[in-house]
This record gives C-alpha cells, sequence and structure tokens, in this order.
C-alpha cells in the first residue's frame, strides 16, 4: 500500500490558507499537512502538523521533511506591511524561501497564489512583487505548478479592510464591465481559488500553468 500524500503549506492561516486547509484535511486519501509559519493553525487534526519558523526559517525546519505536493498562500498587503520592503520581505522573499525548501523536500507540485496582472514589468510595485515572485517558483522547474492569478477575493476574512470590503460589495457590478482583456481581474471567492488549488495538485498537469478568474472558478466546479 503506497504511502499517503505529504502537503506542506505555507500561509494557514490566511484567507485562502485556511480554506484550503480544511480540504486537504478532508480528502480520503489520508493526506497528511504540514503546516510551516509564525502562527500554527486554530484547528487540530490527527493528520496535521505545524512547525513554527519566520520566513527565513523555512529551509531550516523543513530540512528533514519529505513531501509530495506544496501550496504557498503567503501574502499580505502596503497597509499591513507597513513600507514596500516588508512587503518584499513576505511577498517575495517568503515565497521564494518556502519554494526552495519545498523543491528541497521533493515536492512533485507546487501551488502559487499570485494576482492578475502580475508580471516582472509591470509598472505597478505590487504586481511587479508578484510577477517576480512567480519567476523565482517558476525558475526552481517544479514538475508541476500551478499560478493562481485571481483578481479581487471575495469572502470573509479574519481582518478587517474597510477597501477590500467595500470592492467587495461592488464586484458584481464591476465584474460584468470586465470583458476582453480586462476580463482577468474578476473578482473570485476565495473558496474557489482554495478548491483549485486543491484540484490542480490532484491532477498535477505538467508544466507551468497559469489560471486567470474564469478558468479559477472552472476548475473549482464554480457556475
Amino acid at each position: 500500500m503506497s504511502n499517503p500524500p505529504v502537503a506542506l503549506l505555507a500561509g494557514a492561516t490566511g484567507a485562502v490558507g485556511r480554506r484550503l486547509l480544511e480540504i486537504l484535511l478532508a480528502r480520503d486519501d489520508g493526506t497528511r499537512v504540514l503546516t510551516v509559519g509564525r502562527r500554527a493553525p486554530t484547528v487540530s487534526h490527527p493528520r496535521l502538523e505545524h512547525r513554527e519558523a519566520a520566513l527565513d526559517g523555512f529551509s531550516t525546519v523543513l530540512l528533514d521533511c519529505r513531501c509530495t505536493e506544496a501550496f504557498c498562500c503567503l501574502g499580505t498587503t502596503m497597509k499591513t506591511a507597513g513600507s514596500r520592503a516588508a512587503f518584499r520581505a513576505v511577498d517575495l522573499d517568503g515565497v521564494a524561501a518556502f519554494a526552495h525548501a519545498a523543491h528541497a523536500s521533493g515536492a512533485r507540485f507546487f501551488g502559487l497564489v499570485s494576482s492578475a496582472g502580475a508580471s516582472p514589468d509591470a509598472s505597478s510595485f505590487y504586481l511587479r512583487t508578484k510577477g517576480e515572485a512567480e519567476a523565482t517558483v517558476a525558475a526552481l522547474r517544479f514538475p508541476s505548478l500551478a499560478i493562481m492569478q485571481p483578481g479581487l477575493l471575495r469572502g470573509e476574512r479574519a481582518e478587517h479592510r474597510t477597501a477590500e470590503r467595500l470592492g467587495q460589495l461592488a464586484a458584481p457590478l464591476f465584474d460584468r464591465l470586465l470583458i476582453g482583456a480586462l476580463a482577468r481581474y474578476r473578482s473570485v471567492p476565495l473558496q474557489a481559488v482554495a478548491a483549485a488549488l486543491d484540484v490542480a495538485a490532484r491532477r498535477r498537469d505538467p508544466g507551468i500553468i497559469r489560471f486567470g478568474p474564469a478558468a479559477i472558478e472552472a476548475l473549482a466546479g464554480v457556475g
């Protein structure tokens, strides 16, 4: 009998990560989940283990780990980070550190939550940082790499973000106005992103695949 999958998860206490953790623990294949970060998930489960580490300590705490898949749901905001340097420390350096640790641990699949419009050449600091993170992960050549590029994320969050809350309320109207090339900025439910990551990991299609809003919802079976 083959050993059950082992999934590494960074960002398990975030909006997408919390939902993905629930999905992984609900799998019927006995998947073991190892979360890593400064805060442990609030849930407990016999197949769940947490290792506490700062962003620059991922490789150390995961040194003895072997995994089959890894998911990176790390992300912050400029307001929370407080500066561009602090933002990059999470959304670029933290992502890179986790990806390198996952690669060293044998991950055959890597799922990354990024953003619509992400590009290393973007004029926007936020999108440029996200694009640089994507490029860093892609350079590691995981056999299967799924990059989720949602627009605005819809759903309840643990923290209160007034601007995002207002954006969510207006999203149904604005989504209808985003057509053609602008459709990639449409809003996506948080649960759909988490579900899409799970499906992509189980499918494990070879190469690098980027999923925009419509593709995320299709993969997650929304609509």
